[in-house]
């Protein structure tokens, strides 16, 4: 196999859901957790075209501004197999990503963390050796840590490519691959395929990735412009994503155009105070709930009890109860040592109501003008 990398066994083929992420996790570091604050003059005037007493957009924005905010991480992840006889599902989580790494000197932003979610098809071979090897990949690259999304792209295509040299995978086998690597401040996405990350956001559902379905209009554009099919919803009648890594049955000769795509899509947002957790996980949570549904489940949860892995396994336990049928992989990160605070409840000056949702469509209008 090229690149030096050991492959890795699969694991046998019934796994039972399990409640520790891959790997021991490093010590976690609680810094402060400083409040960041929105335009007060477009909340002020959002007040003003809707009536409301200044304070009653508290869920927009806190009132104590001061600079500075860094994110502390701590994650919890939930795997369960669900109805299906066997899992395909993988994931990763690391704290401390600088420590993890045995990174120091000048370049290296800090605190730093990465996550993963890995949904294997095809077999487990694929996944398995993508959770692995991934995170590795991207950091011996020659574009880390200067250009992370050069870096991130390359480890995919550098994955895909291994596990077709390999004489010791399945070559066949196929995975989605969503990660997110955080720097300070920083948080990059990248996707390939249906995985999902869903950030909360005051407890409003901001979605960072897009699900890589065939029948999606810019995949669809993608595919036919390559010269393949989209049939009842599969790419070439085979394939429920338009991006995996493997599945090299349905590829050409590496390095060739092809409609199935190793090549992540990347978003990258630069989290403040408001940016309390992030949610990611396999399609098996997606296909049954909502991103905003996710997000006030867990706001609601962490506001109780504190802890992103009690999350995870509500999340886990809600879709099966919503007749799931797949595998479920849930990973929670929590970008603060303390809960989400309280959100008010909005005070009126004439008689006027205005929901919840309504709050989180204002809040997503004046980020939209920003």
């Amino acid at each position: 196999m090229s690149g030096g990398v050991e492959p890795e066994t699969p694991p046998g083929s019934s796994r039972s859901g399990g409640t520790t992420p891959v790997g021991g996790k490093p010590p976690r570091h609680h810094l402060t957790s400083i409040r960041h604050c929105a335009s007060s003059a477009r909340i002020a005037a959002a007040s003003a075209e809707f009536e409301l007493d200044s304070g009653t957009l508290s869920l927009i924005s806190p009132t104590d501004i001061r600079p500075g905010f860094l994110p502390v991480f701590r994650s919890g992840s939930y795997a369960d197999t669900g109805p299906k006889s066997y899992m395909e599902d993988e994931h990763v989580c690391v704290d401390n990503l600088v420590e993890h790494l045995g990174l120091r000197g000048p370049g290296i932003p800090a605190p730093g963390a990465f996550y993963g979610v890995f949904d294997g098809h095809g077999g487990t071979d694929a996944a398995c050796f993508v959770r692995k090897n991934i995170l590795k990949f991207i950091a011996e690259d020659c574009h880390f840590p200067n250009s992370m999304e050069m870096a991130i792209k390359s480890a995919f295509v550098k994955a895909d490519h291994a596990i077709a040299d390999s004489l010791s995978l399945d070559r066949n086998s196929g995975t989605t691959a969503l990660t997110v690597l955080i720097f300070g401040r920083t948080l990059l996405v990248a996707n390939a395929g249906d995985c999902r990350a869903v950030l909360g956001k005051r407890g409003r559902a901001v979605e960072l990735s897009r699900d890589h379905k065939p029948n999606c209009k810019v995949e669809r554009l993608r595919i036919e412009n390559l010269g393949g099919t989209v049939f009842d919803g599969y790419l070439n009648g085979q394939l429920a994503v338009a991006r995996a890594i493997g599945d090299w049955h349905m590829k050409g000769s590496k390095g060739s155009m092809c409609p199935l795509t190793p090549e992540p899509e990347f978003r990258e947002v630069r989290l403040t105070e408001e940016d309390e957790f992030l949610i990611i996980g396999c399609d098996g949570l997606w296909d049954v709930m909502s991103s905003q549904c996710a997000v006030s489940m867990v706001r609601k949860e962490l506001m109780e009890h504190n802890d992103p892995q009690r999350c995870s396994r509500e999340l886990v336990q809600e879709a099966l109860r919503r007749d799931c049928c797949d595998n479920l992989t849930v990973v929670v990160v929590c970008f603060s040592a303390d809960p989400p605070p309280q959100i008010e409840v909005p005070r009126f000056r004439v008689r006027r109501s205005i929901s919840m949702e309504g709050l989180h469509t204002l809040k997503g209008a004046l980020d939209s003008n920003v």
